[in-house]
């Protein structure tokens, strides 16, 4: 498929008004690949397509790559990247087709709210190293993982503008002096010129946690300044809570082969959540105890699992065993400890209850975090901190592994819905 409309008009599609079968509605914005534009199919679908710029148009070479490179990248999938649905690299200008993913950029979401929680930037890690795993699964390097080329879907993060980078950088564009990607998230191989390998969108994942805590993994200044910061400087690690500092800082390592792998980093996230606490949870006092509360029967069995309740302002998260609960709604977090060395299904009558149950109940004014790890591999702790430095904690044992997953996951969308700094 090629641009329709005049040749004139070719490397202009805005005037065209189509790209391939694709009507054109608006320009999006624009990037090293090119222009960037919303369109429809001819069935009403969104999608994002980008036209490549002129000088790479006009390089067989680049085109050869391209066409490779989209193979490649029509077969990554996963959760968090916009897939790709069509492309022509034999138009005149080539062009790449993605699924449209609304929702502003992490560097717009940045800007308007400021820096994430302990809790968001540990959402935020294992989502982008998720999506990085798929790219790398599919034989791809993204080489340009950045704020804005993520997208802060409902639904959690999405990568964009994977399956095109390799193709542009292998242009060797770099001959004005610059390296293809931005400065600052630049693997130190890729500011030398070096050959480019996972591991430096591994080192961009841990400059963009540092950038998401409101900082700047190299500083400020020229776009040389960053990357030769980015060679020869240990980064500002600063804005990243204690918890969290070392598995960033292995992100940012300077030798390829010693940065974690994608999946690697996941293991450490679900290891390490507790510890992403902020800084002043970290000195916090001891939690105090569950204040006494007539126990309350919760109508599910044991190891129900995290669901989703329909409550008057959103969602709801819920798990539970036969000795402990959590509710995470619209209202804050109940913590229930029933005490009662029963399951929950054997619990008849209020006999069955003097156990001595406890149940607290926290609003989100009170709440300053919540952070959540694995232990036992089966099990679920939830700290609840709250802004006067206090802390309830509680555990819930799951059935599988799997399910513990689950339960992060779920926590986290349910967090990141109506937790508030």
């Amino acid at each position: 498929m090629g641009v329709t409309g005049q040749q004139g008009n070719e490397r202009h599609p805005e005037r065209a008004g189509r790209i391939g079968a694709y009507a054109i509605e608006r320009k999006l914005g624009e990037g090293g690949m090119g222009t960037v534009y919303l369109a429809r199919s001819r069935g009403g679908r969104p999608v994002a397509v980008k036209v490549a710029r002129a000088e790479l148009a006009a390089d067989p070479d680049f085109r050869a790559r391209f066409r490779a490179e989209v193979t490649a990248a029509r077969a990554v999938g996963g959760f968090h990247t916009a897939q790709v649905v069509d492309a022509d690299p034999d138009a005149n200008p080539p062009w790449l087709a993605t699924a449209y993913v609304p929702g502003p950029t992490l560097a717009e979401r940045l800007q308007s709210q400021g820096p994430m929680n302990a809790w968001e930037l540990k959402a935020l890690g294992a989502a982008l190293a998720e999506a990085v795993a798929a790219i790398h699964d599919c034989g791809l390097v993204h080489r340009d993982l950045k704020p804005g080329n993520i997208i802060m879907a409902e639904d959690g993060p999405r990568v964009l503008d994977f399956g095109i980078a390799r193709a542009v950088e292998s242009t060797r564009l770099t001959a004005t002096g610059h390296a293809f990607g931005t400065p600052g998230f630049l693997a130190p191989e890729q500011a030398m010129g070096a050959d480019v390998t996972g591991a430096a969108d591994v080192f961009a994942l841990g400059a963009v946690l540092v950038a998401a805590a409101g900082g700047s993994a190299f500083g400020a200044g020229t776009p040389m300044g960053l990357m030769y910061r980015s060679v020869h400087e240990p980064p500002d690690l600063s804005t990243i809570p204690h918890g969290m500092r070392e598995v960033v800082a292995s992100c940012l390592d300077k030798e390829p082969d010693r940065r974690p792998t994608p999946a690697q980093l996941l293991d450490r996230f679900d290891e390490l959540t507790d510890a992403a606490a902020p800084t002043s949870y970290a000195l916090a006092p001891p939690r105090p105890p569950l204040p006494p509360y007539p126990p309350t029967v919760v109508e599910a069995s044991t190891d129900r699992g995290s669901g989703r309740a329909a409550a008057p302002d959103g969602i709801a998260f819920i798990a539970t065993d036969g000795d402990s609960s959590i509710v995470v709604d619209a209202d804050g977090v109940l913590l229930s400890l029933h005490g009662r060395g029963l399951p929950l299904d054997q619990i008849e009558n209020d006999e069955d209850l003097d156990g001595g149950g406890a149940e607290i109940e926290l609003s989100w004014p009170e709440i300053a975090d919540i952070v959540h790890r694995t232990t036992r591999r089966t099990w679920l702790h939830i700290t609840v901190v709250l802004r006067d430095g206090s802390a309830y904690e509680s555990e819930i044992k799951a059935r599988r592994a799997t399910r513990v997953q689950e339960w992060h996951r779920d926590l986290a969308e349910v967090g990141t819905r109506y937790l508030r700094r």
